[in-house]
């Protein structure tokens, strides 16, 4: 109680003596108050705003600027490891009433200073890195974050290789992966940019050398390599032979190497990097067994258009890594009985029929499909309509096999160039062939089964380039339409299809070195007009036909002859295009406008 004569406490005044009463039957006070930790905060502010109370004085030099700024201890080493450390334990600051730091920007450290005591951190764009360094330093976390998840919201083609440099050396491991992570998903964007051209050589071997790159082709990988030494060629050109060590050179195309050989000033400009090229040319163009090449980025299985009683447009893909299925841009029509690959990264669709309501028309078309931009563009059309179309691609050129217009059947083969967006014709078939598999081994087209309108077939044909002829091999064990088709391993497999009564379950493949056909395990589900394509390895069956529309997919294992079943297509249906391709990426994938210009995704010279 307060003295009554002087206004202030006197120590022996008495005070009231107050009864606490006894509760009975109360139970546990367990309250928290959720607003004290920003009350306690707003009080020590303004405490250190009125120079009351505070222990230290940190006083910040760097590059001849200095200022000081008052704090308490407690507050900094609550916010602050190193500043605990310093506080708290044998190190002489300990005792100091003023601490000098250095190497810290004053401006700098009065943020982290004001985050200490407000829990807000506000930075212009320019100073984010000096905070995210000096937070590094003093190991504050929360700001630490802070910055991370603003420079990865804010990732560009410019910017990336900087930051993730940057998050290295300062050893920021997150950031540093997600800077690196950028790079690969948009390899082809960073390589245009004055970052990427500023590369010492040995960071740009790393770059290059890495599986994680998503590209359409592998040429284009060869091309960023051939524009950074162009830089400056003086005093780069040395290091060009060990940069074509890192690219996958096997999975060029020979027809692009062969420009190279014939057109690349830096290659004609050394000796070694024109004899390393000229060696693997001519393995490939004997179809020597060459050394397998492993496909860069994340790979999808591209699934586009196909049947459901009506024909679809619907394009999705599926990760075998995730399991999972995604949706892309619609096709630019409704198509069935399409075929598909890959060139240069890109998918192709060309022929099938558009079977719809009001509509029941065969197609000449041929539309491209780019993941980089998720968009489709058309391209020039075939000589001819062709529903139910094989395809196959030799060294970068499409083949379009047999395929129907109307009550006709073709026999008749075109190809296309994608360079010259052309198409001609090459030698026939000996027979006419609708829903014939069509594979690729060795630079020869391999034709098997199909329906010629009234019979179904058994043999096989196969097409030489180099000489515009066909030759029959050995026969498959059983008539098939409708069969899906896959080379692996110097094989051959047939898939399912049609004999004309019923769909098949069975699967066989063909030996190219003994020329002679066997069994393997069949399918779990008998299936026709289904896809089925090629991925690590493995042989994948999607969709298809048996007494009603599938969407179940089933992959095959050589090495255990089994099939199992994995996660089903977001549809069902049959007589779809499929083929495997790059991720597609990831911010493009709301974009479906058809606008590219022809030739702008095809790959150029050095």
């Amino acid at each position: 109680m307060l003295c009554s004569k002087r206004g202030r406490p006197n120590a022996s005044c008495n005070p009231p003596t107050i009864d606490v009463p006894a509760l009975s039957g109360c139970r546990h006070l367990d309250c928290t108050v959720q607003g004290h930790p920003s009350q306690a905060l707003e009080v020590m502010r303004e405490l250190r705003n009125n120079k009351q109370l505070c222990d230290v004085t940190l006083r910040v030099t760097h590059e001849g600027k200095e200022q000081s700024f008052l704090a308490h201890r407690v507050v900094l080493a609550s916010c602050s490891p190193v500043f605990k450390a310093m506080f708290t334990s044998n190190l002489r600051e300990r005792h100091l009433a003023e601490v000098k730091v250095e190497g810290v920007c004053p401006r700098v450290m009065e943020r982290l200073i004001e985050f200490a005591y407000t829990a807000r951190i506000s930075v212009s764009e320019p100073a984010v890195l000096h905070v995210l360094l000096a937070s590094m330093m003093y190991q504050v976390e929360e700001v630490v974050k802070a910055c991370c998840d603003f420079l990865v919201r804010n990732l560009n083609s410019s910017n990336a290789i900087g930051i993730s440099n940057f998050a290295e050396q300062i050893g920021c491991t997150e950031l540093h992966q997600r800077g690196k992570e950028y790079i690969s998903m948009h390899f082809n964007e960073v390589t245009k940019e004055n970052e990427f051209f500023n590369l010492t050589h040995c960071q740009l071997l790393d770059l290059v050398s890495q599986d994680s790159l998503n590209v359409l082709c592998e040429s284009e990988v060869y091309k960023a390599c051939t524009e950074w030494v162009r830089w400056d060629l003086a005093s780069r050109d040395q290091y060009f032979h060990a940069l074509l060590n890192a690219v996958q050179i096997y999975a060029l195309p020979p027809r692009f190497l062969k420009l190279q050989l014939q057109e690349c000033p830096i290659v004609n400009k050394s000796n070694t990097c024109r004899d390393f090229l000229a060696r693997i040319f001519q393995e490939m163009a004997l179809n020597k067994p060459l050394p397998p090449t492993k496909l860069r980025g994340n790979q999808l299985i591209y699934v586009a258009g196909g049947y459901l009683h009506n024909s679809l447009r619907w394009m999705e893909a599926f990760s075998p890594r995730t399991s999972q299925w995604i949706k892309l841009a619609d096709l630019p029509e409704p198509r069935s009985g399409l075929g598909s690959c890959v060139v240069f990264g890109l998918f192709y669709a060309m022929g099938g029929r558009n079977n719809s309501k009001h509509l029941n028309v065969d197609s000449d078309a041929l539309d491209c499909y780019n993941p980089m931009t998720n968009r489709w563009t058309q391209r020039s059309p075939m000589n001819v309509p062709r529903n139910r179309v094989g395809v196959g691609v030799i060294d970068s050129i499409i083949y379009a096999v047999g395929g129907s217009h109307g009550s006709s059947h073709h026999r008749t083969v075109e190809k296309y160039d994608p360079e010259t967006n052309c198409w001609t014709f090459v030698a026939p078939m000996a027979v006419s062939r609708i829903g014939a598999g069509v594979a690729v081994w060795d630079g020869l087209l391999y034709v098997i089964g199909g329906f010629d309108g009234e019979n179904r077939w058994q043999t096989v044909e196969c097409y030489h380039p180099e000489t515009d002829k066909w030759h029959f091999m050995a026969p498959m064990g059983s008539v098939r339409s409708g069969a899906g088709v896959a080379s692996l391993d110097n094989y051959i497999y047939v898939v399912g299809g049609f004999d004309g009564t019923n769909q098949l379950q069975t699967v066989e493949r063909y030996s190219i070195e003994r020329d002679q056909w066997e069994s393997v395990a069949p399918l779990k589900h008998s299936r026709s007009a289904l896809g089925v394509t090629m991925y690590h390895g493995k042989i994948y069956a999607l969709g298809g036909f048996s007494q009603e529309f599938l969407k179940s997919v089933e992959c095959y294992d050589p090495e255990s002859d089994q099939w199992t079943e994995v996660e089903n297509m977001l549809s069902a249906r049959s007589g779809m295009g499929v083929a495997v391709t790059m991720e597609p990426c990831p911010r493009n994938l709301s974009k479906s406008e058809t606008d590219l210009p022809l030739n702008a995704t095809l790959p150029t010279l050095c």
